[in-house]
């Protein structure tokens, strides 16, 4: 049974799923879509293209899928997708894409802390974590399990690998492989080795990552010759040669070692 507040604004053509929950003061626009047993707090703005999965909560004063921060911007038509059981807590800011037809996209089970920001045309995975005030520039792509501490910062068209950790106050300039620690200095400093241990990722690819991240950062090695090494492993793990695709697809080149 839905339970909306007699003070909340939603279009007539916005399509709210079941047992659905919508605090006071909301506005919800014309062609936007709420997904079954997601709450709303008060005083959330969510714009027209804007589709929101099943099972999230949206804390106060977020606003998701409002206009693209561009200057070219120029009112096309673009949208936001949310997935499920997602936390959005208070004035998270979400904006659709720039680009005609495009998406800006956020997967399952993330946890977006209160300040944080996701701009125009990023696509961030599954179990992401952003603490307060982390914000991610146009274009870039967060992968799963990644935790951001609070002020971190990407800049645009960055990507950030797999359950890698970014400290607090990081930037992020380049590439941060999968796995990986940054430090606000915008430096690799280790292996998330906590993260592992706690994933479901065997014991066997865990030592192949620490070989791996070793002839990438620690060898002397440049990077071709050390991704070569990595390559030439026996029974290569998966997750290790994520870790080699992630830095051959690499436009803006890796972060760099402490």
């Amino acid at each position: 049974m839905m339970k909306i507040h007699k003070s909340a604004i939603v279009g007539k053509k916005a399509k709210i799923g079941k047992d659905v929950e919508i605090g006071p003061w909301c506005v919800i626009e014309d062609g936007a879509v709420i997904g079954d047993n997601t709450k709303i707090w008060h005083n959330v703005y969510i714009a027209s293209g804007t589709v929101i999965g099943k099972d999230n909560v949206i804390h106060m004063g977020a606003v998701l899928g409002h206009e693209p921060q561009h200057t070219h911007y120029k009112g096309e038509k673009t949208g936001l997708v949310i997935g499920d059981g997602n936390v959005i807590r208070e004035y998270v800011t979400m904006h659709r894409s720039f680009v005609k037809g495009g998406q800006t996209v956020t997967g399952d089970n993330n946890y977006f802390m209160a300040a944080s920001h996701i701009a125009h045309d990023c696509k961030v995975g599954n179990g992401v974590i952003m603490v307060n005030g982390a914000l991610l520039g146009g274009h870039v792509t967060v992968e799963d399990n990644v935790f951001m501490g609070g002020g971190a910062a990407a800049h645009q068209f960055t990507r950030i690998g797999t359950l890698a950790m970014i400290g607090g106050l990081t930037r992020v300039t380049q590439d941060v492989v999968p796995y990986t620690l940054l430090e606000c200095d915008a430096l690799v400093r280790g292996l998330n080795i906590i993260g592992l241990k706690r994933s479901n990722i065997g014991e066997g690819a865990r030592r192949q990552i620490k070989a791996a991240y070793k002839l990438i950062y620690e060898s002397g090695l440049n990077t071709s010759s050390a991704l070569q090494k990595i390559k030439a492993m026996p029974r290569l793990a998966p997750e290790v040669a994520h870790i080699v695709e992630f830095i051959e697809s690499s436009k803006r080149g890796i972060c760099k070692h402490r």
